[in-house]
C-alpha cells in the first residue's frame, strides 16, 4: 500500500486486512497486480513508476473523470473514453474495475458469492489475462464481476451511466449497460455533482451513502 505522502502517513486501519505500507516505487516492484486509485488527472505522474513493470503484470485503474476536481482534459471532453486516455498516458494495457461503486457500498455491501443481493461491478479490459485477473479480484472483494468488454466499450461504466454507482445486481447489469447513451453521460454526471453540492454545501463533503445511490438511480437510469 502506497500513497504520494510516504508510508509513515498510511494509517493502521488501512493495513488491517494484511497490507504493508511502502513507498510508491516499492509498490510497483515484483508484483503481479498494480491497482491505481488516485484522481484521474494525476495518473500521468505515475507513468515513470509503471514504465518498468513487466508486460504481464496487470494494471487496474479505478479512476473517474470529474472536471470540477480533475481540471479539464480536452481529449476526454471531446469524447475519448476515459480508460483509453489512461492507457495512453501510462503507455500500456490496463483493466478498468471498481470505478463504478461508491466508497460506502464498497466498504459495507460485499456479500458471499451466491447472495441474491450481491452487487455487481463492471470490468473492462482489452487483454484476456487482465480481464480474468481483475474479475477474480473483484469477486474476492465480495462482489459479482461483470465483463463489459473492451476498454473502448468502458464508457458504459463512466460517471453518468446507468450502472455507475447505482448498486445493481447481476441480473440488472445487462439492461443498464444497454441503456447507456454516451452523449448524455457528461451532463448527467455534472447534474449529480451539482445536486450533491447543493445538499451538503461544498464540493468536498460526501452525502450520506444511500442518498448518493438514490440520486444516481434517478439521474442515470
Amino acid at each position: 500500500m502506497a500513497n504520494s505522502r510516504g508510508p509513515h502517513t498510511i494509517e493502521a486501519d488501512v493495513l488491517s486486512a494484511g497490507g504493508r505500507a511502502v513507498t510508491a516505487e516499492e509498490a510497483a516492484e515484483d508484483v503481479d497486480v498494480v491497482i491505481l486509485s488516485i484522481p484521474l488527472n494525476r495518473l500521468p505522474q505515475v507513468t515513470p513508476l509503471i514504465a518498468d513493470v513487466p508486460a504481464d503484470t496487470v494494471v487496474i485503474d479505478t479512476s473517474n473523470y470529474y472536471p470540477a476536481r480533475d481540471s479539464r482534459i480536452e481529449a476526454i471532453d471531446a469524447g475519448q473514453v476515459e480508460s483509453l486516455w489512461v492507457a495512453e498516458q501510462l503507455g500500456r494495457p490496463i483493466a478498468k474495475a471498481w470505478n463504478a461503486v461508491g466508497s460506502h457500498s464498497f466498504a459495507a455491501k460485499g456479500r458471499p458469492a451466491g447472495s441474491p443481493d450481491r452487487i455487481v461491478i463492471p470490468v473492462a479490459a482489452d487483454r484476456d489475462w487482465d480481464r480474468r485477473v481483475a474479475m477474480a479480484l473483484v469477486e474476492d472483494t465480495g462482489f459479482d464481476a461483470f465483463d463489459t468488454g473492451t476498454l473502448a466499450d468502458s464508457w458504459r461504466q463512466q460517471p453518468g451511466a446507468p450502472c455507475y454507482c447505482t448498486d445493481l445486481t447481476h441480473e440488472e447489469m445487462p439492461g443498464a449497460l444497454a441503456a447507456a447513451v454516451a452523449e448524455r453521460l457528461p451532463r448527467r454526471r455534472d447534474l449529480a455533482v451539482a445536486a450533491i453540492q447543493e445538499r451538503v454545501g461544498d464540493a468536498t463533503t460526501n452525502p450520506d451513502a444511500e442518498y448518493g445511490v438514490r440520486l444516481n438511480r434517478v439521474l442515470f437510469m
